[in-house]
């Protein structure tokens, strides 16, 4: 396999240091951040990066052995005279749209965009609209997709073995836009279809009268039956340690309770261990708990990002997490303020009026790059 050239827009946590932040596995499989992810892959190299902070550029190219001149305040020039085949884009998500379709007119092979795509629909349209009009791989940073424990998750709902899914909960308190994505795209891909419509409640009239990102719960019908809850509002713990996933078929269930770092699988037998009088279980149904099916092979996530969009470029398939699946989720979070907004009211997706947006949370005093607002917090 060739070895691609990798760029990065935008200098901060998630780009560079968000690794150095975690004691923990689950979710979180390191390498993880883009930086140390495309160093530790051997097939990218990291070649640059742009910022338009110089502390941002000068710690990023001392942490990642780049020389000072392979770091830049403009990304155009960044392209211009180090032509990555693949660009990461980190910024702020106000400033995502206008760069990402810069860099896809730009000619590069493949994006890896950060969460959420944007702020309105308009421009999520457009830049998925660009990526495939100018053959580019856009795979969108909702990582849960690429961790190997949800993926088999996957697999075993898809093999059949709890039945017909029936309900999906999942709790996460988050902002629905900002974190929210991470939340509403891995409800679609344990689902495994597209929502038809959502019923959406938040915690107040105030923040439905602007369009800042809000905590909401939400119900969601999808077009094969299945229904989901999502709860994003408080949620009785710390927003990292209460992130939680159910899923309900005809014949098992799978739960994780904290976020993949542990997973309960569950099926049903006719025969109780020990025996029992069965009067009072009018189903006579009984529940036998699995050892959950670990998969044989774990490696960081942000490796497994690489592979899949290298395997992209080269075997022109989708990755695990497209364009539309970006859209796909600011057009629910969108759809649940909307339901709120006129009364609960069911709302059918997709939504017509794609200027509506949500400005995410992670926009707020964005002036000043979330690596050292955090830096900042600790002093």
């Amino acid at each position: 396999m060739k070895m691609y050239k990798a760029a990065i827009i935008g200098l901060g946590r998630i780009a560079s240091t968000y690794d150095d932040e975690k004691t923990r596995g689950g979710m979180v499989l390191l390498p993880y951040a883009h930086a140390p992810a495309y160093t530790h892959s051997p097939y990218t190299k990291l070649v640059s990066g742009a910022d338009i902070n110089k502390e941002q550029r000068n710690f990023f190219a001392q942490k990642w052995g780049l020389s000072i001149n392979n770091t830049y305040s403009d990304y155009k020039d960044m392209l211009k005279k180090e032509n990555p085949d693949i660009v990461s884009i980190c910024t702020s998500t106000r400033n995502r749209p206008d760069i990402l379709k810069y860099v896809a007119e730009f000619g590069v092979k493949a994006i890896w965009l950060e969460k959420p795509i944007a702020f309105n629909l308009k421009d999520a349209d457009e830049m998925v609209e660009i990526c495939n009009r100018n053959n580019i791989v856009l795979a969108v940073n909702c990582s849960r997709r690429w961790n190997p424990m949800y993926s088999q998750a996957r697999n075993i709902i898809e093999s059949g073995h709890i039945g017909k899914i029936l309900q999906i909960n999942a709790i996460a308190e988050c902002w629905i836009s900002h974190n929210g994505s991470h939340l509403i795209d891995m409800v679609r891909f344990l689902a495994n279809s597209e929502v038809d419509w959502v019923i959406g409640d938040m915690e107040s009239q105030l923040d439905a009268e602007n369009d800042k990102d809000f905590k909401a719960n939400a119900y969601l019908a999808f077009k094969n039956g299945t229904r989901a809850f999502i709860r994003s509002m408080n949620s009785g713990g710390l927003p990292t340690s209460s992130w939680s996933f159910e899923v309900i078929g005809e014949k098992g269930r799978i739960r994780t309770p904290n976020d993949a770092q542990s997973w309960e699988l569950t099926s049903f037998t006719t025969n109780s261990f020990p025996a029992e009088d069965n009067a009072f279980n009018s189903n006579n149904k009984h529940p036998i708990n699995h050892q959950f099916p670990w998969p044989t092979h774990i490696q960081g996530t942000g490796l497994t990002i690489i592979e899949d969009i290298i395997s992209s470029i080269e075997n022109s398939h989708n990755p695990k997490c497209t364009g539309q699946d970006g859209i796909k989720a600011l057009e629910i979070a969108i759809a649940i303020r909307e339901s709120f907004r006129n009364g609960h009211q069911k709302m059918n997706l997709p939504l017509k009026n794609r200027s509506l947006k949500i400005e995410s949370r992670e926009t707020i005093n964005d002036e000043l790059p979330a690596r050292i607002r955090e830096q900042n917090k600790t002093k």
